[in-house]
C-alpha cells in the first residue's frame, strides 16, 4: 500500500508464508503482460487481411461504436474523444489516425467548430470494413479456446482492476 508521502507500506492481510511476494509466477503484472501477448497474437493472423493492427483495430472499433450509436451515423469523433475511449494519449493516437486516413478508412479535419480540434470520420471504405471484422470476435474465441462467459468474466474483471488502477493512479 501506499500512504500519501509516496512510500510502500507492507501489506499486513493474511498471506500465505511460505509463498515468495515477489516471485515472478505471483506477479498480476506478469501475467497481465504475458496474456496480453499471447492474446495479441492471435488477433494479428486474422486482422493481417483487413490490412490492420491491433491498434488500428481498437480505432476502428471506437469509430464504429460511435458511428452506430450516432442518430445521423455521420457526426465525427474529435481526436480527444478517441483518446479518451481507448485511454491513450493524443501523442500515441496521432500516427494511428493519420496510417488509417492513408489506408482510405477514416479522414481528419480541422473541427469547424473549435479549430484546435481535429474531427475524424469514417469513410465509406472504413464504414464497409465493419462487416469484414464481424467474424473477428467469433474466431478469437474460437482460437482461444474457451468458454465466451469466461471471457466476459475476464472482461468485467479486467475493467474493474482498470477503474481501480486508473482511481490509485490518481492519489
Amino acid at each position: 500500500m501506499y500512504d500519501y508521502s509516496g512510500t510502500v507500506e507492507p501489506v499486513t492481510a493474511a498471506v500465505d508464508p511460505d509463498l515468495d511476494p515477489l516471485a515472478l509466477e505471483q506477479q498480476a503484472c506478469f501475467a497481465l503482460a504475458v496474456t496480453n501477448r499471447a492474446v495479441l497474437a492471435v488477433y494479428r493472423p486474422l486482422l493481417e487481411p483487413l490490412g490492420l493492427t491491433h491498434p488500428q483495430y481498437l480505432v476502428m472499433l471506437a469509430m464504429w461504436d460511435h458511428h452506430r450509436s450516432t442518430p445521423d451515423n455521420r457526426a465525427p469523433l474529435s481526436v480527444k474523444q478517441i483518446a479518451t475511449a481507448l485511454q491513450l494519449d493524443s501523442a500515441t493516437l496521432s500516427p494511428m489516425l493519420k496510417r488509417l486516413e492513408t489506408l482510405g478508412l477514416l479522414t481528419r479535419a480541422r473541427s469547424a467548430a473549435d479549430e484546435r480540434a481535429t474531427d475524424v470520420e469514417l469513410t465509406d471504405a472504413g464504414l464497409a470494413l465493419r462487416s469484414r471484422a464481424l467474424a473477428i470476435p467469433a474466431a478469437v474465441v474460437t482460437r482461444l479456446g474457451v468458454d465466451l462467459a469466461e471471457l466476459e468474466e475476464l472482461r468485467r474483471v479486467l475493467t474493474h482492476i482498470n477503474s481501480a488502477a486508473l482511481a490509485a493512479g490518481t492519489l
